[in-house]
């Protein structure tokens, strides 16, 4: 760090490694761990290029969120542009989303959502924002009561596998929960 006024400029770089480097430390360690001079430090940083691209640890905390958010509203949009019928595609793309997460493992964006949201009341309501929004513009082909269990399973499975629970037949699982996102016949 002591060569950082000499070395080149490169914002965006810099932005990117403190928001990387926040939500890995929020992942591992929890939101305590995410701290201005750990940040700044893990990122190779000073406080004060800290502070340019951040006013505050919780304006850093709500970007991690933010992009995290961002991350999961392309991945359900890819899913529901690439579905065939709309009735149900928003729970779909939740479910499958939910159930890609735990194949995968690590949690993907998923993961440090999660700790974030579970630790923090504020991010818990910016949940709460994100999600009613995503409903509201899915509400005509998404509010069957079936849905919203299909979506509340999956965040039972999603914790489950955060958690790294055992689950029985994940396959029977994922398709229980697809079957109810098709139209009652």
């Amino acid at each position: 760090m002591e060569n950082a006024h000499k070395r080149k400029k490169q914002p965006e770089i810099v932005r990117r490694a403190l928001l990387d480097h926040a939500a890995r430390l929020a992942a591992a360690q929890g939101l305590a761990a995410v701290t201005v001079q750990a940040v700044a430090d893990a990122a190779g940083v000073t406080k004060g290029g800290f502070i340019h691209h951040f006013p505050s640890k919780q304006a850093l905390i709500d970007a991690v969120f933010q992009e995290l958010l961002d991350a999961i509203d392309r991945e359900l949009d890819e899913r529901i542009a690439a579905d065939p019928e709309p009735y149900g595609s928003f729970t779909r793309a939740y479910v499958e989303a939910v159930f890609r997460v735990g194949v995968e493992g690590g949690g993907g964006p998923w993961a440090p959502l999660s700790i974030l949201m579970l630790t923090d009341a504020d991010l818990r309501a910016l949940w709460v924002d994100w999600f009613q929004a995503r409903f509201e513009r899915h509400r005509a082909t998404d509010s069957d009561m079936r849905h919203a269990v299909a979506r509340l399973a999956a965040d039972g499975i999603w914790l489950a596998d955060l958690a790294t629970m055992a689950l029985p037949d994940r396959q029977q699982l994922r398709a229980e929960l697809l079957e109810m996102t098709r139209r009652p016949s």
